[in-house]
Order: C-alpha cells, then structure tokens, then sequence
C-alpha cells in the first residue's frame, strides 16, 4: 500500500529539522527526526515511516560509496602536504601584486583537486594572513577571496556534492565538473572584483591572527615539491575526463573508458602517494581521510531519509504548481531547488542530495537534460549555504579569527559569488 504525505507535513518535518540543528543537535540526527516526525504527522504509520526512511536512506547508498573512495584522495591531499604546497606555490608564483586573486585562485585550485572547501580555507588562511598583514588587507576582503575562490573550485571538484547531486541525476561526476567550468570562472571573478573592493572595509588582518585561527598548513620541511604534489590530482583529473572527451570527441576507444569515480579516486591517490616517496604512509593517509568523511557520510544519510519524506509527500508537485503560477518556468525548478535546499541545511552536499531526490524527476519533465540540472542545482547551492546554522559558517570564522557579527558581513558577497555561479550556468544550460 502506497502513501502520499501532505506537503505541509514535509515543510513541518524539514521545519523541525532545521530547527534541531540550530538548536546544535546532530545533523543527522535532526534530519532523521524531522524525516520521522513529518512521516507520522503527515498520516503514515509507524511501519510505513520505516519503509520511507529506509527507501530515502538506501537511495543515497551509491553517492556514500563514492564519497568514501573520494576520502582516500582526500586524505592523500591533505595529509602528505601535498595541499600546503600548491597553495604555495600558486600565491608565490603570483606574488604581492595579485595577492587577492592568487589567495582566491589557490583555494578553488584546492577544492578543485579534491579537497574539503572548508579544509580548503583553512589551508590557504595561515598564508592569506602572512599576505595580508603585510599589505593591510582587511580580514572582510581575506575570506571573501577564500571562500569565494572555494565555493568556485567547489563545483568543478570530485568533492561530495558533485559526486551527490551525479548520482542524483543518474550522470558521471565529470560531466558535471566539465560543464561547470564557465561558471566557475565567473564565480572566480566576481570573489576577487568584490575582494578587492573589500579590501580596506573593517579590521585589518594582522600576524597575531595567525596564532588564533585554525590554519592547517605544514612546515615548509615536510612539503612535497610541486611536481609531485600534481601527480595525484592530475591523474584523477585526466582520467575522470577520459571517457566525456571521448564522448565530446566521437572517439570510440576514449568512449568505452568507463571506469567510475569509485575505481579512479583510489587509484590516482596510491600513485600520487608512492610519486612523493611517502607510500608507507597509505594506511595512516587513507584512515585520516575516512576520519573526515564519517561525518559527511553520516549527514548524506540522514538527507536522503528526508528526501524519502519530501519525495514521498505533494511537495514537489505543490512547488511546481507555485513556481508556473508565478510566471516562472519550469525548467528553472534545478537552480531554485538548490538554492531553498542550500538555505534550509547550510551545506551543499545536503542541498543537492535533497533537491535531486525530492525534486529530480519533476524538474526531467520540464524536458531539461540531466547535465543541465545538475549543474544548475548545485550552482543554486552554493547561494546561501554558508549561513550560521551550518559547520561551514564558524570553521571560516575561526580560519581568520572573525567575531560572529564580523562573519556575518561576509555573507552578502559569498551570496553574490554562488548567485553569479547560478546566473551563468542558468543562462547556458537553461535559455540559450
């Protein structure tokens, strides 16, 4: 016997969920509740609220597995030092005069290659401050470069929520990555026009910062050359890319490269790790960045239990019936998606695992492809997912060690960063 729960049901239960969390209960423990509680308000029985729960739940099994291989490339990154020494390199090679838009650039070059974005600033934020006590750069203008240059790399990256919202729309990482590209050099752009309009706005940045944010940065001794600290994220790059080049080529043998995220991210991880002479380190480096996707894979979890709830309910077909009643069409149902979702859990990954399993087959009926969604969705997820009640908010804070309220005059331009990401990709994959 199927259910359809009310849609005042699924808002109440993604209500309550939000609420739980920022109330500082567990993400995903908030989820569940609020997925559980939305059940059994919206009419669904105790056994039938399992059923939902389990259903939303096992739909997200396929990104969990490939979130955790990305782990060991994450971890590889992070670990070996090999992060500490591209961002390095990109801010020396650039120097003083392009301070802003190197600090900028290396954070999305880190995200880009696999790394956290929150991990990702706190990496560059140690050598953003030594930059910026030095030019008087203004602690506003700092983290508006490292989060906006993240949240660019964020969405061209083999990081959870390209990995989500694929899995989402049934397509392989890499096309989304690819066709994210355009956007995020925009995205890029308007992070460092708006940093350094920023530039002289509020505190200034100085060395006693430093001591006092929660940079991660390795002393120079235990970094990798350059060379090899490309190895890892080049091979991951190029054989993520092998099969849509193909595609995008006509070439058949490039074409039947078909070796999933899952395979490749380990892969390029153990030879980037024996390329820098650290391959006795592999059991340590992969337990480290399965450490850092518990979490991750436990929100991913208690999302689609959510999801199983807003799917389950009129929901999406209520929001579709509001958007076409205001004029607005239907195909832009991916990008607003991810934008509402993005605001209601403070966390990209969270935002595209609900907006694809709530709203991923209305929006394929609209007739827009599945590249075109996922990419525009996650692009909407990146508007507003930097608000208080997610961990992103208060580990960038604690990076450049911002007061709550200096914090929260960053969010304005972070917003204009994602919402430009969102324009673009909107007007390419959505108008023309």
């Amino acid at each position: 016997m199927t259910i359809t729960v009310g849609w005042w049901a699924a808002l109440l239960g993604l209500a309550l969920a939000i609420a739980l969390i920022l109330m500082k209960l567990n993400t995903t423990y908030a989820l569940l509740l609020g997925a559980i509680v939305g059940c059994l308000i919206g009419g669904a029985s105790f056994s039938q609220t399992v059923d939902i729960v389990i259903k939303g739940s096992q739909s997200v099994m396929g990104t969990v597995v490939r979130v955790l291989a990305a782990g060991v490339l994450a971890g590889v990154m992070m670990e070996s030092g090999a992060a500490d020494t591209i961002a390095r390199t990109i801010v020396s090679k650039f120097g003083e005069g392009l301070a802003i838009f190197s600090l900028a650039f290396a954070t999305m070059i880190l995200c880009a290659v696999g790394v956290f974005i929150p991990v990702a600033v706190l990496i560059v934020a140690p050598i953003a401050i030594e930059v910026g006590s030095k030019m008087k750069i203004s602690k506003l203008a700092i983290l508006v470069a490292l989060s906006g240059g993240g949240k660019a790399g964020n969405i061209i990256s083999p990081n959870p929520n390209t990995i989500a919202v694929a899995s989402g729309f049934k397509i392989q990482p890499s096309q989304v990555m690819i066709a994210s590209f355009i956007p995020a050099l925009c995205g890029l752009a308007v992070a460092v026009l708006l940093a350094t309009l920023t530039q002289h706005r509020g505190t200034v940045v100085t060395m006693a910062d430093l001591d006092k944010g929660g940079g991660d940065a390795k002393g120079d001794k235990e970094l990798p050359s350059i060379g090899r600290a490309l190895v890892a994220p080049v091979v991951a790059v190029v054989l993520l890319m092998v099969n849509p080049v193909g595609s995008l080529l006509h070439i058949g043998l490039l074409q039947r490269f078909q070796v999933d995220a899952m395979y490749i991210l380990p892969i390029a991880s153990i030879i980037g790790l024996f390329a820098m002479k650290q391959g006795g380190h592999i059991l340590d480096y992969t337990k480290a960045g399965l450490n850092r996707m518990v979490d991750v894979v436990l929100i991913l979890i208690g999302a689609g239990a959510l999801g199983g709830l807003i799917t389950t309910s009129d929901l999406p077909q209520q929001i579709v019936r509001l958007i076409t009643g205001m004029g607005i069409s239907g195909s832009f149902l991916a990008p607003i998606a991810g934008i509402l979702m993005g605001a209601a859990s403070a966390s990209t990954s969270t935002a595209v695992i609900l907006g694809s399993s709530s709203f991923g087959s209305a929006i394929l009926r609209f007739g827009v492809s599945p590249v075109a969604a996922a990419v525009t969705m996650q692009a909407g997820a990146t508007v507003i997912d930097q608000l208080p009640h997610g961990n992103y908010f208060h580990v960038t804070a604690k990076s450049v060690n911002m007061t709550l309220g200096e914090r929260m005059k960053v969010v304005p331009f972070e917003f204009l960063v994602g919402l430009t990401m969102t324009i673009v990709a909107s007007l390419m994959y959505l108008v023309f």
